[in-house]
């Protein structure tokens, strides 16, 4: 059950380490190649990408002892359940975006999974 754990974790974490690349490198560009965006919006795209960098990197640190990191574990599922909201709200008043963004919002508001299924891991740690 932890192995299976860190695995998930480990895949789930190549998506927020992907959208961290590719918004740094690309910035604002890559949801609006033909330009249109300001300097500003570029900036803040790419300054919140690299938080994304730092939702990664978090993940990765939680995974060898993930029997012991619940509360880690509970502020980052947070702060992606919070992102997903924040999606959720946009797609409900401004629209649908890219087919990936909507992915990404079913993703982020399904990560409480991993919090129940820690919990399962760290009882039975906790029993041996």
């Amino acid at each position: 059950m932890k192995l299976g754990l860190q695995i998930a974790l480990g895949i789930f974490s190549l998506v927020p380490l992907f959208f961290a690349v590719t918004g740094i490198l690309n910035g604002a560009a890559a949801y609006m190649p033909e330009g249109g965006f300001s300097a500003a919006l570029d900036n803040q795209f790419r300054y919140l990408s690299a938080i994304y960098l730092l939702v990664t990197m978090l993940i990765w640190w939680a995974i060898p002892n993930v029997e012991t990191q619940g509360p880690l574990l509970a502020f980052i599922c947070a702060a992606i359940f919070l992102g997903g909201l924040a999606r959720y709200l946009s797609y409900s008043t401004i629209g649908p975006g890219m087919d990936r963004q909507f992915a990404g919002m079913i993703i982020e508001l399904s990560v409480p999974l991993f919090l129940i299924w820690q919990r399962l891991v760290a009882r039975k740690a906790a029993a041996a």
